[in-house]
């Protein structure tokens, strides 16, 4: 693996991709997308209807697009099971399940450094209202 001094040498110019890690941003955290493999991961297997329960705020067909476009990038699993009546059922896959280590260390850094980040919000706001 190349320190950080080579990646910065070799990195591109272009905005868009001077980052590598950019594209899986926008995967992972884009609205909803967070919360949706937050649960499954927490909670394991899930019907829709326990989804919903769970992130209150969503509406039913915010939740529809993004499990279709997790399950499209591979990170959600949807299984359906022809019953009477039929039964859908999510679950966050084994590429998903690999992202656990960063939200564990997200989840640290925020309880580490949330209030750090709101006393600096804090002071910024004052200091701009004059």
């Amino acid at each position: 693996m190349a320190d950080s001094a080579t990646w910065m040498e070799s990195a591109p110019t272009d905005p868009e991709h001077a980052c590598p890690i950019g594209p899986v941003v926008d995967i992972v955290f884009s609205r909803w997308t967070t919360p949706i493999l937050w649960t499954l991961n927490m909670h394991g297997r899930q019907r829709f209807v326990e989804l919903e329960r769970r992130i209150t705020r969503i509406t039913p067909k915010v939740l529809t697009q993004r499990l279709r476009q997790l399950e499209r990038d591979g990170l959600v699993v949807r299984t359906y099971h022809p019953e009477v009546p039929p039964r859908v059922e999510y679950e966050i896959s084994e590429l998903g399940r690999s992202l656990a280590p960063l939200f564990a260390h997200l989840a640290e850094w925020t309880t580490t450094n949330l209030d750090e980040v709101e006393r600096a919000r804090h002071v910024y706001d004052i200091a701009s209202a004059r």
